[in-house]
């Protein structure tokens, strides 16, 4: 052959080889891809058909972990760091029976005591919760496979329970299968003092009412997360996510002041006793409350226990709504959420206005004659009786509480400017305190204060207001005529101690001229210092004490039902404290007497002043001379000595008076 056919031939042999391997090549190729196919298919077929099996099989051979870790809600506390509400850590007792079942079976595999987990465990159970084998060996019957199973007997257990049991487990490494689930529990040092300030916490920690409820966001915090497992070693592969805490709130509350007030009130409530009763103690130059309490308060440990106000035997014939209904009025902040006609407790606000807009003045001459006619309406002054003051400057006007005189200046105002000053002194809308339930009130808009709607407006009668309207608005009057929103709350605090957010003490607006305040300082000053001030009974010793009674007759008129009250203040000149008492129908047949909110206000007075640093000023009056009529619920009056003391005559006129100033 020659050279050009050998070629040929060795072109065509290298041709085939190549075709050949092409084709081995797609062969193993595609067998290739019908394995992987195969397999896939095979995988699918065994996660539908046979998935769960497996994912058990997995599952028995590795103990999970995944557990809630619980945030701490933040503690409230008061103005001087007393703890007021808490959260405190326990246990609930949780078992595995699964784990407690495999223990055993892989120990007789082992041809050990078979039952050697569930012998020790039970002892364990038994010696520390007293828990019988019978229910230890019923719940390993009834659920063998659980590895979470809640002991609903066994919740809110105290550290050193849990830590009496760890001991013998570690003791003996035969108790398994139990664990101790942490939660925190919220806790109430002072039990029932200012209960409806703080307000509690729901069974899913979230806050009812009070502080609790305002701040629930910033005293809640994010709950954390424990997950992973247990391998075949009993290594854990485990990651943590931590909780983060809720942060701290600082009150304005003083808690040793507000102990005092609801002991106070608790002894008048004994002593003498009212359908209602509320008292509001505040700084006037910033608005932080120091105190609010109402009567009954309950037990912030135990909220929906209402023996406080009913027998165990009246509570056992009510239904589930009645009790319902109950819980709530006992709730219920009588200081924010109740609305009512003030009385002459309202006539500072009438002088302050007036002096403001220049239609009085001081030392202005005006005519009582014991009331006005006004159209077909005869409006009658607290001295009709008496055929009314006679003349009268605006300051007896207040010394004496003269309905006459606040009606010619409620007129010379004008429907248009008394609404404008109600309105700017706050009522007739909320003050924004940092609590929740707050009502607004009722007052007349400019349209519909007619002529006897504004003489009655003038000395409180016809308009309603709250008790922290009134507190807020009368310390506008005395502070320089400022006003400032209130609050309970001063700063919130971060677990590590850095300042979240603060109150700035909110100055809302001016109300009125410092000029006119300083002369209704003076005015209430005379209105309890004088002895022919209608708030005598309000004097402290050693203290300047400024003030003004009220008593409004309440609706429907002419039952005899009234609402008593007082608001005071000192020092004089630039008052530090501002209280306002409230007293709903006291319990005794002739209610119309301010004397008992004066007199509960001085006793509240001299002891909380000095814990307040409020100290006795030099040289100052004495307090007033008391004298207690006989018949202590039905009749009791608390009445003033006057000067040499009462003769028979004027025995019999005191004991009928009535002093609705």
């Amino acid at each position: 052959m020659d050279k050009t056919m050998l070629k040929k031939i060795r072109r065509r042999n290298i041709n085939r080889l190549r075709r050949e391997s092409r084709v081995k090549l797609v062969i193993a190729i595609l067998l290739i891809f019908a394995l992987i196919m195969g397999a896939g298919v095979r995988v699918i077929y065994l996660n539908v058909n046979k998935g769960t099996e497996y994912k058990k099989e997995v599952l028995s051979q590795q103990s999970y972990v995944n557990k809630v870790i619980h945030y701490k809600r933040g503690d409230i506390v008061d103005r001087n760091g007393n703890t007021l509400a808490k959260s405190t850590k326990v246990y609930d007792l949780i078992l595995e029976p699964k784990q407690v079942i495999e223990a055993d079976e892989n120990r007789q595999a082992a041809d050990k005591d078979a039952d050697a987990s569930k012998k020790a465990t039970a002892a364990a159970l038994k010696k520390v919760f007293g828990i019988s084998e019978k229910t230890f060996y019923s719940i390993l019957s009834k659920k063998p496979n659980s590895m979470y199973y809640p002991m609903k007997k066994y919740t809110s257990i105290q550290r050193k329970i849990v830590e009496e049991f760890n001991k013998l487990a570690d003791e003996d490494s035969d108790i398994t299968g139990v664990w101790f689930e942490e939660k925190y529990i919220r806790t109430y040092p002072y039990s029932e003092v200012a209960s409806t300030v703080l307000g509690f916490c729901s069974s899913d920690g979230n806050g009812l009412g009070g502080i609790e409820s305002w701040y629930n966001s910033s005293l809640n915090g994010v709950n954390g997360k424990s997950f992973g497992y247990y391998d075949s070693n009993l290594n854990l592969i485990e990651k943590v996510k931590e909780a983060k805490n809720g942060n701290k709130i600082v009150s304005t509350i003083d808690i040793n002041v507000q102990g005092v007030l609801e002991k106070k009130m608790k002894k008048f409530q004994k002593d003498t006793g009212s359908k209602n009763m509320g008292v509001i103690l505040m700084n006037p130059q910033n608005g932080e409350i120091y105190a609010m309490a109402d009567y009954p308060s309950y037990n912030l440990n135990d909220p929906r226990n209402l023996s406080v106000k009913f027998s165990k035997s009246k509570i056992a014939k009510m239904s589930s709504k009645k009790k319902g209904e109950e819980l709530q009025k006992l709730w219920r902040n009588f200081c924010i959420s109740d609305a009512y006609e003030p009385g002459s407790t309202f006539k500072p606000v009438t002088v302050a206005a007036s002096l403001d807009e220049g239609v009085t003045y001081d030392g202005k001459h005006y005519r009582c004659d014991g009331g006005q006619k006004i159209g077909p309406t005869y409006i009658k002054c607290v001295a009709y009786s008496n055929g009314g003051h006679g003349d009268i400057d605006p300051c007896k006007a207040l010394m004496k509480s003269c309905n006459d005189v606040m009606m010619h200046m409620a007129a010379d105002l004008g429907a248009t400017r008394f609404a404008k000053y109600v309105r700017s002194f706050g009522f007739g809308s909320k003050t924004g305190i940092d609590l929740p339930g707050e009502a607004e009130g009722g007052i007349f808009s400019k349209e519909k204060l007619h002529q006897v709607e504004l003489a009655t407006s003038s000395f409180g009668q016809g308009q309603t207001v709250t008790m922290i309207q009134l507190a807020s608005a009368f310390s506008a009057v005395i502070n320089g005529g400022n006003y400032y929103q209130p609050h309970v709350v001063k700063e919130i605090n971060s677990e590590s101690g850095a300042v979240v957010s603060s109150n700035d003490n909110t100055l809302v607006k001016r109300v009125v001229s410092e000029d006119a305040s300083k002369l209704i300082r003076k005015y209430l000053e005379k209105t309890v210092e004088d002895d022919e001030g209608t708030a005598s009974p309000a004097r402290v010793k050693g203290y300047v004490i400024g003030g003004k009674t009220g008593t409004a007759e309440k609706w429907p008129r002419n039952e005899g039902k009234y609402l008593v009250s007082f608001a005071g203040f000192t020092p004089t000149d630039k008052p530090e404290l501002m209280i306002y008492v409230v007293i709903d129908e006291p319990h005794v047949s002739d209610q119309a007497h301010s004397t008992y909110a004066t007199e509960f206000a001085s006793e509240v007075l001299k002891d909380v002043l000095p814990m307040l640093g409020i100290y006795k000023q030099t040289g100052k009056s004495d307090s007033a001379k008391k004298i207690t009529l006989p018949s202590t619920k039905k009749g009791n009056q608390l009445l003033e000595v006057p000067k040499g003391g009462f003769s028979s005559s004027t025995y019999k006129v005191a004991k009928s008076k009535k002093n609705n100033g």
